[in-house]
């Protein structure tokens, strides 16, 4: 029934959509209330220093299900164009994925929520169960989605519907010898958020006085427009609102799907990951919105660190918080040794397991203390104590002390007494990309402009190119208030 053997764990791969580190009770938050959450953390690890590969989500999204960084995977930013139809893009074809290596050792995988990685609409190989967002984002009522590869309306609060269709996806596997791969990615907290959540979440933070969400000027690179800055500003709370309604909402039926688990007998034998796809700031910085909540795009901590938590009784070790550095390259590999299938890549992977961590036999020299991220053309490495973002071709660039200023507040690239730390840093930065990059896919410069990717990143050209150049009404960008459809009755 399912799998029964911890050491051959079945695998419920939870991942959030836009949900910064900071929006997590048990990570320090008061204001907000994520009850389940904070219990599966309780019941295993949580990591305070955890990184997205790029502070957008299909390319985050990609690289936890490849291994490799974008500019291999050639998902480069947030994919506007070909889900479904005609028009549908597979921009992961001929890549391997954890879920085909799990499928060749014996597991049934799923998935159950968001994918936004193109072709969303066609079931991928190795997949006995696709119930698929039919973009990656929308409204939260009355949701469009795929079952297998029927485009269907959703009715009802799609946060919800995920949950069913997951925990529907439990009880049947539960009957079957196989191990379990299950993706259940929600949609939330990403907007639509005003008016659009059940009324008994909004009404939790009717009071809330925010607290943990900073109301700042804009940034100097906010790239809203000056309109949709005051609106956004103007609406500032009840988009607030919104958010952690949508957060505490999927928290809640988080707690569903791990009821479920339990009842069917599997908690003993089944790793839980949640995580986010990537960061998000509400105000922090002055932004709103992620890594392309700026333009240039930008590299704070608010948008690429994540939460992420691990809990697996027996194997992981109750009430653990880890402060090392650990990136969204490392879930492939930590995965497959955890479940203890044996995959030789055909070349090298920048990630390392992590599973000594989650399962408490770490040592200091277990940790990585280096982690690296990139957006475009915008490139970022990060120990503890410094940050150094490059942007190509030309900058600005930024070195931030983040023992002194953990805030990210003053930029030091142009300190004299720092110049050697640049210099150290700009080269590891340089040798560590020329390991890993494809040249066709290399996105130093590809144009890669945080508007959306329009096709393969390989394909671009001038006269062609494959990444828009402005947003649009309703695209990944109107941060504030839903465009009429899919508010909550």
């Amino acid at each position: 029934m399912a799998s029964r053997t911890a050491k051959r764990p079945n695998i419920l791969f939870i991942v959030s959509d836009d949900q910064g580190p900071w929006a997590l009770g048990c990570a320090g938050n008061p204001e907000i209330r994520t009850p389940h959450l904070d219990r599966l953390a309780q019941h295993g690890i949580r990591f305070d220093n955890f990184f997205c590969t790029s502070p957008v989500c299909s390319p985050a999204r990609a690289s936890l299900m490849t291994g490799d960084i974008p500019s291999r995977h050639g998902v480069l930013d947030w994919i506007r164009v070909g889900s479904v139809g005609e028009q549908r893009v597979d921009y992961l074809a001929g890549q391997t994925l954890v879920t085909d290596v799990l499928a060749s050792d014996g597991y049934r995988c799923g998935h159950v929520g968001k994918w936004h990685l193109g072709a969303s609409d066609v079931p991928r190989a190795n997949y006995v169960k696709w119930f698929a967002h039919q973009s990656g984002m929308g409204p939260y009522y009355d949701a469009p989605m795929i079952d297998h590869d029927k485009p269907v309306t959703v009715p009802g609060y799609v946060t919800d519907a995920i949950a069913e269709v997951g925990m529907q996806f439990l009880r049947d596997e539960a009957a079957r010898p196989e191990p379990f791969w299950l993706s259940l990615w929600f949609t939330a907290p990403h907007y639509p958020w005003i008016d659009c959540h059940p009324k008994a979440f909004t009404d939790l933070y009717r009071d809330c006085p925010f607290d943990s969400c900073p109301d700042e000027p804009p940034h100097p690179w906010f790239t809203g427009g000056k309109p949709a800055v005051e609106k956004g500003r103007r609406e500032r709370r009840e988009s607030l609102i919104g958010y952690f309604a949508a957060v505490s909402a999927m928290d809640a039926a988080i707690g569903r799907v791990l009821a479920a688990l339990d009842q069917q007998g599997l908690t003993d034998s089944t790793l839980v990951v949640f995580m986010s796809d990537n960061g998000m700031n509400l105000g922090h910085h002055g932004i709103w919105g992620k890594g392309n909540g700026t333009r240039p795009q930008n590299m704070y901590d608010t948008s690429v660190k994540v939460p992420c938590i691990a809990s697996h009784p027996g194997r992981i070790p109750a009430g653990q918080v880890s402060d090392a550095l650990v990136s969204g390259y490392d879930v492939f590999p930590t995965l497959l040794d955890y479940a203890g299938v044996v995959h030789t890549p055909a070349r090298p992977r920048p990630g390392r397991s992590f599973r000594a961590l989650l399962e408490g036999t770490a040592n200091g020299d277990d940790a990585p203390i280096v982690v690296y991220d990139e957006y475009g053309p915008v490139r970022m490495v990060r120990t503890r104590e410094w940050k150094y973002v490059h942007r190509h071709p030309d900058g600005p660039h930024e070195l931030f002390d983040l023992r002194a200023d953990p805030g990210e507040r003053v930029n030091r690239v142009d300190d004299a007494d720092a110049a050697p730390i640049v210099a150290s840093l700009r080269g590891q930065l340089c040798d560590w990309f020329s390991v890993y990059v494809d040249p066709l896919r290399d996105a130093a410069d590809k144009g890669v402009t945080g508007c959306g990717q329009l096709g393969l990143a390989e394909r671009s050209t001038p006269e062609q190119p494959m990444f828009a150049d402005s947003h649009l009404v309703g695209a990944d960008w109107d941060l504030w208030v839903a465009t009429g459809n899919g508010r909550a009755p």
